[in-house]
């Protein structure tokens, strides 16, 4: 979905004004960031920030690229969401686009309803001049990483979780990539904001420093740029940087070895927030009218143009118009598999 409608009679000189007069951006810079083209990766509660930011600055065209919809959990801290978009379960990129169109008229947003993966990524980062991450999981950020490495696209690696945030910029041939920092995704236990919860005020403060990078980065401000992993934690006043401002030796990503990149499937994904497994090889689309129909007689359902909603305690499923779908209620991929079998099909 793209949403453009530039008015003539918005004056962007008033709408910029106080922008412009920061001399490091000025005219030129400003109109620098009206041809630039930046994709945002996830919309959730770093996303959303990132978006609004980038939009409100006059940051040209926006792709918005995430697989999720709005829920009444995600109104605490993500910034273009309200309670009509949680109670239609609205896709995210969807909503974002609506919200920022209300503000900026002058954006053109393009939303994207889907999960970034190996099959698509050339198709949904290609021709982007940067990249920004508002994902919740490594396995996302490594694939994102294998793509900018490849193709020399700079990224902004951000995250936060609990009252920690941490962000990174990534400039391929310049500094370290995120494989460099962490060779291997954290395992073990790791904090989330299902288990560790999250304070909006780390999530606003990550997106502000992400999005000054890449405001930095847009108007070729690029001897300004942080070259460091920096993480704050706003609530114990900690605050730490790690020098990441060449690539390490012996890094598989820096060398061209791109094992994300190259993947053939990828595993079920559990969500941020959510007792949630999400189904997303299919591929095949779905007939909302159809389905409603025969799932009506096994539980409550509803749909709209952009998701079908089908609860059957103690599981909810929300479906999407390509088959991928999330079933809540459960973090067990067999039993995902199952209700995706017995409901949609198999």
């Amino acid at each position: 979905m793209q949403i453009e409608d530039r008015n003539s009679n918005d004056h962007s000189d008033d709408r910029y004004s106080r922008q412009v007069l920061f001399k490091e951006i000025g005219a030129e810079g400003q109109e620098k960031l009206a041809r630039a083209r930046v994709a945002i990766v996830g919309c959730g509660a770093t996303g959303s920030a990132l978006a609004s930011l980038l939009a409100r600055s006059g940051v040209g065209t926006l792709r918005i690229i995430d697989r999720d919809y709005v829920e009444p959990s995600n109104l605490q801290r993500q910034m273009l969401f309200d309670e009509a978009d949680a109670r239609e379960s609205v896709p995210k990129a969807i909503a974002a686009a609506r919200q920022i169109a209300r503000f900026n008229s002058q954006v053109v947003v393009d939303s994207q309803v889907a999960d970034l993966t190996p099959c698509n990524v050339d198709s949904l980062l290609g021709g982007y001049e940067l990249i920004l991450d508002g994902t919740d999981n490594f396995e996302t950020r490594y694939l994102i990483n294998d793509y900018a490495m490849k193709n020399s696209v700079s990224w902004i690696y951000a995250a936060a979780v609990g009252s920690y945030a941490v962000t990174m910029n990534v400039i391929p041939g310049e500094t370290a990539c995120l494989a460099c920092i962490f060779p291997e995704s954290p395992r073990g236990t790791v904090e989330t904001c299902e288990t560790a919860g999250i304070l909006n005020s780390a999530v606003n403060l990550v997106a502000s420093l992400a999005a000054s990078e890449a405001l930095k980065f847009l108007v070729g401000a690029r001897s300004k740029l942080r070259r460091t992993l920096l993480s704050w934690d706003v609530w114990s006043n900690e605050r730490a940087e790690l020098a990441a401002d060449r690539p390490r030796a012996g890094c598989r990503v820096c060398r061209g070895e791109f094992v994300h990149l190259a993947g053939e499937g990828r595993p079920h994904i559990t969500l941020c927030g959510r007792n949630s497994v999400q189904i997303h090889e299919r591929q095949r689309p779905v007939d909302f009218a159809e389905l409603s129909s025969r799932l009506q007689p096994l539980g409550n359902v509803r749909h709209n143009e952009f998701v079908l909603k089908f609860w059957r305690a103690p599981y909810e499923m929300t479906l999407f118009p390509d088959g991928r779908a999330i079933i809540k209620g459960t973090t067990d991929t067999a039993v995902a598999r199952s209700l995706y079998a017995r409901y949609v099909g198999s």
